[in-house]
């Protein structure tokens, strides 16, 4: 095989034909022939200059020329004055009547790979609504936060002056500036008392699990998962080889008599207190003080998943689960991309003192390390008070979002949907109605939602039994201005009414 670059980038594998009583510029228009059917060089591609095929096939120019005009004669190039040699928009081979291009370009057929059962069981593994909602509207997708209040500027300038300054190389904890400037945050606003020491920089809340489930148990062992609760938790432990067990919340979060009647022997639990997801309510400080107990008792750890903790709007943030751990049972996650930018994809893990040390040998060398460059930056925007800031005018942005999703609701979907208000957050639980009729399934709804281009998601899909769920839907909002939030929810509503009249 030889290579040439095509439009000028990186080398083209060209397989020629061995068979030398074939002519060069033959083998060579038949191998670049196969590369545009095979969608290898794009339709409408530039080729590099002649010269530099020449030079690149280690063979003379005239025998370039001579199969890029037998390939232009055929009708797979252009070659116009100024613009160079392209490949035809328009192939020869999407002419013929008995097969178009995408038959002219399908591979052959092939027999279904053979996975391991740890694989078979990630491909049986529920694909839930959310995942097939449209990525464009902000209208209500889920964990999404404000484009519109980051202050990119400052966040540029940051990256800048990282770029300037020369980033360090990725370090398998993390970032060292990033870790000290996160143990100072969390400490200072969080009451979690921890140092760079305890920290460790991922890029999130999956990773940070797999990465626990790897270190911490065993393959086949089991940890307990909140029911309703994000699928991206339970399906992380599974990619780990660890079995989630589903056990009920209630109004007041993941009580320990559930805890305790679904499983004797379980080392790992990952909750939600200060906002259960997807429900929002905060778990009672009775289940919180037996949850720890209960960790202590059975040399168990605990994953406090404090996602959204920053966001109280009637009173100050709660106290998260690991502020009140006196045994070092608490493994604390949190999430700078929720916070700032989803494209930042980081998040963290606080580490008890006594898992840390053995946890940063065992990651000296394969630890997460997710892109350097994004956290010098971060560090420095924390440091220098901007997310301090951020989080003040988020929070008033969030709930005004927030009343105004309340408001419309009221307007034009009474009766359709009940919308509580939560203290928290940045989304909200809509419940059927009084209009809602019984043979509409909240997957059908989010369904319909998204054809009329609304990003909601079927609370169904969160419970360990979607068919024996009470459907729902959840409704982001804080990635949505005020102004839009009206006219979003009443397309929403007209979107669920017309889902009515379908047979």
């Amino acid at each position: 095989m030889l290579k040439a670059r095509a439009g000028g980038a990186l080398p083209l594998v060209l397989a020629l034909d061995s068979d030398a009583s074939t002519p060069l510029h033959v083998r060579i228009g038949d191998a670049l022939r196969a590369a545009i059917l095979e969608r290898r060089i794009a339709r409408g591609a530039r080729l590099p200059a002649s010269r530099v095929l020449a030079e690149d096939l280690g063979c003379a120019r005239g025998t370039v020329l001579a199969a890029l005009e037998r390939l232009a004669a055929e009708g797979y190039l252009t070659a116009r004055a100024g613009s160079g040699t392209r490949v035809a928009a328009t192939l020869p081979d999407d002419l013929l009547p008995a097969a178009g291009p995408s038959e002219a370009a399908s591979p052959p057929a092939s027999s279904p790979p053979a996975l391991s059962r740890r694989g078979a069981a990630l491909t049986r593994a529920p694909r839930h609504a959310y995942l097939a909602a449209p990525a464009a509207p902000d209208a209500f997708a889920l964990g999404r936060p404000a484009p519109d209040a980051f202050p990119f500027a400052v966040f540029a300038r940051l990256l800048q002056a990282e770029w300037r300054d020369g980033a360090p190389p990725p370090h398998p904890l993390g970032d060292p500036r990033l870790r000290a400037a996160t143990a100072a945050y969390l400490s200072a606003t969080r009451g979690v008392a921890c140092t760079a020491d305890d920290v460790i920089v991922t890029a999130g809340i999956r990773q940070s699990l797999r990465l626990l489930a790897h270190l911490l148990l065993d393959p086949g062992e089991a940890a307990f998962v909140e029911d309703p609760g994000f699928p991206g938790i339970a399906l992380a432990l599974v990619e780990a080889g660890v079995r989630p067990v589903p056990v009920p919340v209630g109004p007041g979060g993941l009580a320990i008599d559930r805890v305790r009647a679904a499983a004797a022997r379980t080392r790992l639990a990952v909750v939600t207190p200060a906002q259960h997801y997807p429900l929002g309510h905060a778990m009672s400080l009775e289940n919180r003080l037996a949850l720890l107990a209960w960790a202590e008792a059975a040399g168990a750890w605990i994953v406090e998943d404090d996602y959204g903790g920053e966001y109280r709007y009637a009173s100050r943030p709660l106290s998260p689960l690991r502020a009140l751990d006196r045994t070092g049972r608490v493994i604390y996650a949190g999430s700078f991309s929720k916070l700032l930018l989803p494209a930042l994809q980081l998040s963290y893990l606080v580490l008890p003192r006594g898992l840390a040390a053995p946890v940063h040998r065992a990651l000296a060398e394969t630890g997460p390390a997710p892109s350097g460059l994004g956290q010098g930056a971060l560090a420095r925007f924390i440091d220098e008070g901007h997310l301090g800031r951020h989080l003040r005018r988020t929070r008033n942005l969030y709930a005004a979002r927030q009343a105004a999703l309340l408001a419309a609701a009221g307007r034009h979907a009474a009766g359709l949907l009940e919308i509580p208000p939560l203290e928290g957050g940045m989304h909200l639980v809509a419940r059927p109605g009084p209009a809602w009729p019984a043979g509409l399934g909240d997957v059908a709804a989010a369904r319909a939602c998204a054809e009329a281009g609304i990003a909601t998601v079927a609370l169904s899909a969160y419970h360990a039994d979607p068919e024996a769920a009470a459907p729902g839907l959840l409704l982001g909002y804080a990635a949505v201005p005020e102004r839009a939030v009206a006219p979003a929810v009443l397309r929403m509503a007209e979107a669920l009414r017309a889902a009515y009249a379908r047979p």
